[in-house]
């Protein structure tokens, strides 16, 4: 079996510094917040370039709390892309605002400028919309300058869904450093995964940043005199010891899955009906996943031979939010965002981790080729 994902491989290239790291924290008994997290939130802070990074307890959460620092609720709107994880629509929902779907770009895969500027005509939708959120899919960073300046007309606040993009850059700035905000999950199978969940959120405003850190300890600021209205949503200790292990290979792995990606573009590429991901000029990507387009409707029996054969793959995603049923009282309807519902149709992404082997990624491209 060739795996989409194996952490255990991982595991064993850094058993010992993880286990010494576990350990330390276990035997310091400090196990909510206190060193380990703060150590971890400046690490974070320095690799990210940017001035603050508040640990909380999962990348839906940095999202959720990013929303209620911005003072986004009710009657609100936000536009985010169609085709992402469900959890950067619910968290526009639970925050008491109304997600408003934009397409994507079909080359990258992340949130179409064009068409947010099309949205933004609607006056009233313009009057009511508060923040756009870009997610930055599959470890490539959104068009940056071009939603920026977009967001500048319309006086939008940008939180960077960057949770699959932890070291990806434009023109030189890191994911979540050019937003008010930035979000990132530290979920298992991500690039900096931890052990369980987690998540951060980085800025270089220094009264968001209080305010994501009150928040995330029940809105108390001294200890049980509260401010806001919060949740307990702190990153644990044990996790942030993890990754403040793992942060310091990170770049590494994110070269060692670059060179993945080289070798899959350049077997793929003569490959009919099979597009490998873009890459677009002047962002790095940093490959979280690395996600074909099957065309002509072959992507479903091209994913079961895989796996009869052996190979892991996994759809990202295979319904578009816009078309969810938990969605269906905001009115969308099938051919309202075709790239969103095309990507949904075609994309597979295939096994990618420093750790897969020449052989297993040649058998993975033999078994697609096989199959045309």
């Amino acid at each position: 079996m060739i795996p989409i994902l194996d952490l255990a491989r991982q595991y064993a290239t850094i058993k010992d510094e993880v286990d010494a790291a576990i350990l330390n924290v276990v035997s310091s008994t400090q196990f909510i917040l206190g060193p380990h997290v703060k150590a971890f939130e400046q690490a974070a802070a320095e690799y990210c370039g940017c001035r603050y990074a508040i640990g909380v307890a999962s990348g839906t959460d940095a999202l959720l709390l990013s929303l209620k620092v911005l003072g986004i609720g009710p009657g609100d709107r936000v536009i985010l892309p169609s085709f992402t994880f469900f959890a950067t629509a619910g968290v526009v929902h639970h925050a008491g605002a109304t997600p408003v779907f934009c397409d994507i770009d079909p080359g990258t895969f992340n949130l179409d400028t064009d068409h947010l500027r099309e949205l933004l005509r609607d006056s009233e939708l313009a009057d009511k919309a508060k923040a756009v959120i870009p997610v930055h899919l599959y470890g490539q960073m959104a068009d940056m300058d071009d939603l920026m300046a977009v967001a500048s007309e319309f006086d939008l606040a940008v939180v960077e869904d960057a949770a699959q993009a932890i070291g990806a850059s434009y023109r030189g700035a890191k994911a979540g450093t050019m937003g008010k905000v930035g979000c990132f999950s530290f979920y298992p199978t991500k690039n900096l995964g931890a052990y369980g969940d987690g998540g951060m959120v980085i800025t270089n405003d220094e009264a968001l940043a209080d305010r994501v850190r009150m928040l995330r300890v029940h809105g108390a600021q001294p200890k049980y005199f509260h401010r806001l209205v919060g949740f307990n949503s702190r990153l644990d200790a044990i996790q942030a010891a993890i990754l403040s292990v793992k942060l310091r290979h990170l770049d590494a792995w994110s070269a060692a899955r670059g060179e993945v990606a080289d070798r899959y573009d350049a077997s793929l590429a003569s490959l009919p009906g099979i597009r490998p991901p873009a890459r677009a000029v002047g962002r790095s990507h940093i490959f979280h996943q690395y996600t074909i387009r099957v065309e002509n409707g072959h992507r479903d029996q091209l994913r079961k031979q895989l796996s009869t054969a052996g190979v892991g793959t996994m759809i990202y995603y295979p319904i578009p939010l816009h078309l969810q049923e938990c969605f269906e009282h905001l009115g969308y309807c099938e051919g309202q965002l075709p790239q969103s519902e095309r990507a949904s149709r075609e994309v597979l992404s295939l096994p990618i981790f420093p750790e897969l082997t020449h052989a297993e990624q040649q058998r993975v491209v033999e078994c697609i080729a096989t199959f045309l």
